[in-house]
């Protein structure tokens, strides 16, 4: 994974992440989105490296930004960011005295909450009521939530996450994601009636916009 972002800020891939942040910042003027679960249908097609660098565009464009590791499963967030991961997310799952255990990144505008310690029945901490208490303490501490969950195929963490927040982005990769691959995850997230906001698209050809956006 790279924060291409920061490591090459006037790249055509990082254009392409502030194009998304543009196009998700306007996608309802009536009901802005503060909630966004990205996800993807099957492993390793890019999902992680995706909202990294959307989070980083997003506080660089001034906003509040909280990035969530809630792919309990295979974290991975914190050691892109080099942050500890002791504590995070399932801490405050379970511990209702934790409070935030938010940590800052060198970005400004921009915390991460990592995963925490594994836990060893992830689908039910992430399908527990708790987590929406965790979610409301987000979002009264920044301007935009981002989680980064697990694949839809195979686990149900991304549909019970993204029927909670405002919206899903859905990450697939070019020459890999297989269509009838996208078309189940997307099945399978509108019959749990989430608001999918869009797709993006990694991998793609560097004359095709690398990580294009589109509705």
């Amino acid at each position: 994974m790279n924060l291409i972002t920061l490591t090459d800020p006037r790249s055509p891939a990082s254009e392409a992440y502030r194009t998304l942040r543009t196009n998700l910042s306007f996608y309802s003027l009536d009901e802005p989105l503060r909630t966004l679960v990205v996800t993807s249908p099957a492993p390793d097609e890019g999902k992680s490296t995706t909202i990294a660098n959307l989070a980083v565009t997003m506080a660089q464009g001034g906003r509040r930004t909280i990035l969530v590791d809630c792919d309990l499963r295979r974290p991975s967030l914190h050691e892109l960011f080099g942050v500890n991961n002791e504590v995070g997310l399932t801490t405050m799952i379970l511990d209702e005295n934790a409070g935030l255990v938010l940590q800052q990144t060198t970005v400004e505008n921009l915390s991460i909450l990592p995963s925490g310690p594994k836990p060893p029945n992830p689908a039910d901490l992430v399908g527990s009521r708790k987590v929406e208490r965790v979610l409301d303490m987000l979002k009264e501490n920044a301007d935009m939530v981002l989680i980064d969950a697990p694949p839809v195929i195979g686990v149900t963490d991304a549909a019970v996450l993204g029927a909670r927040v405002d919206g899903v982005l859905l990450v697939v990769s070019a020459g890999k994601t297989r269509r009838d691959h996208a078309e189940h995850a997307r099945e399978l997230l509108e019959k749990a009636r989430v608001r999918i906001v869009g797709v993006a698209l990694t991998n793609a050809a560097r004359d095709n916009s690398l990580g294009r956006y589109y509705e």
